[in-house]
């Protein structure tokens, strides 16, 4: 029986992925299998030595320690892609909000208290004050051409908008789903450079914090539009405040407020709305689900953060998976302590990622106690479970 630990609540289309029989389910256990969450903070958290697995149901996993975790052998599994349609639906109508200067408008419709013809001259007032702009023929500048990035640059270029992208790490499968109508930039700074509006899906790292900076800012056209959805620190808001003050932004759409942003007359900010909706949440949690249990189950990776993807047909054979350092010999010794026990392979898979290697092994036998403890035992070597018979 595996014991799933929820830090949030999860859709319960997901959970409904882990079947009763073999999985228990909820906020109480003190030596959970795995763990299962959202948006908790995992960072301060005492993680117990019976956890296997952590999976997050989103994309973004700053709130979980990865690095503490891959040193633990621990793979983290997260749902790239499952939330991108509520993301580009969100970065749409930030576009739309702005251009049409909607927010503003509505602000001025909830504030008159005349009646009758008074009334009809207030609105008609307002008609004036707020004249927007369409955008067909606008320039969009997309940074970061993965499952939300493409989907935005599709769907802008459908509404008749220019839109340049950039991504220097696309992969064969995005580059397959982007429409021929994007064109591809050089670099950021060449990307920046006549953009109307600009949008970036990045993860936050290192590279990536600060982003968009004063310089950067400087580049847009006079008047154009940022929009943030992926992590208000990928922006230099201090630069951002500065430009909107000046006039050298129209406008900052972002789903990260603070207090500096809150009540700018230029900004409008969202309560991290980007995949609050009910069919990304079920996507998220069923997208993870699935992932933890197959792992859990059967030893197989996909769409996890910090291990390789690994994916090895089970038919009828006694699995074994080891965790361990990258470095050379490992599957060597890994198989000398099996055959030590008389067992034969029958078929292996060794993948690695940065420091990581994992490696799945099918055997014709049950493996003794003594084998796990001989390779658990090898320098280097992190976990080791032993999934026995499918």
């Amino acid at each position: 029986m595996y014991n799933v630990l929820t830090l949030n609540n999860i859709s319960q289309q997901g959970l409904d992925r882990l079947p009763a029989d073999r999985y228990q389910v909820g906020s109480e256990y003190s030596d959970p299998t795995a763990i299962l969450l959202r948006s908790y903070n995992m960072h301060d958290m005492d993680i117990p030595a019976s956890v296997a697995a952590v999976a997050r149901a989103g994309a973004g996993v700053n709130n979980i320690p990865v690095d503490a975790l891959s040193q633990r052998g621990i793979p983290v599994f997260n749902a790239p892609g499952a939330n991108a349609n509520a993301v580009k639906e969100l970065v749409i109508g930030g576009m739309l909000l702005v251009a049409r200067n909607l927010c503003p408008a509505w602000r001025y419709v909830q504030e008159l208290d005349s009646e009758g013809e008074a009334l009809k001259k207030a609105v008609e007032a307002g008609k004036k004050q707020f004249v927007g702009y369409e955008l067909p023929g606008r320039t969009l500048g997309v940074i970061g051409l993965g499952a939300i990035g493409v989907q935005v640059a599709n769907a802008a270029l459908a509404m008749g908008m220019k839109v340049i992208g950039y991504d220097p790490q696309m992969t064969v499968e995005r580059a397959w789903q982007l429409s021929s109508g994007v064109e591809q930039a050089s670099s950021i700074d060449a990307l920046l450079r006549g953009a109307d509006m600009l949008t970036a899906h990045v993860p936050l790292i290192d590279t990536t914090r600060n982003l968009i900076d004063e310089r950067r800012v400087g580049l847009l056209s006079h008047g154009a539009v940022i929009l943030n959805f992926a992590r208000g620190e990928i922006v230099d808001e201090a630069a951002v405040l500065k430009a909107l003050d000046s006039g050298k932004l129209g406008g900052y759409v972002t789903d990260f407020p603070n207090r500096e942003l809150i009540g700018h007359d230029k900004v409008i900010a969202l309560p991290h709305l980007g995949a609050s909706t009910h069919e990304a949440e079920a996507n998220c949690a069923v997208m993870v689900a699935e992932n933890m249990k197959n792992y859990l189950e059967n030893g197989l990776i996909r769409h996890s953060v910090n291990f390789p993807e690994a994916d090895m047909p089970r038919v009828d054979a006694h699995r074994v998976t080891v965790v361990n350092a990258n470095v050379p010999n490992m599957v060597g010794q890994i198989s000398t302590c099996l055959a030590d026990a008389g067992l034969n392979i029958d078929d292996l898979l060794n993948k690695s990622r940065g420091d990581l290697a994992y490696t799945i092994v099918d055997l014709d036998g049950a493996v003794p106690d003594e084998t796990i403890s001989a390779i658990r035992s090898i320098e280097g070597v992190l976990r080791v479970r032993n999934l026995g018979k499918p």
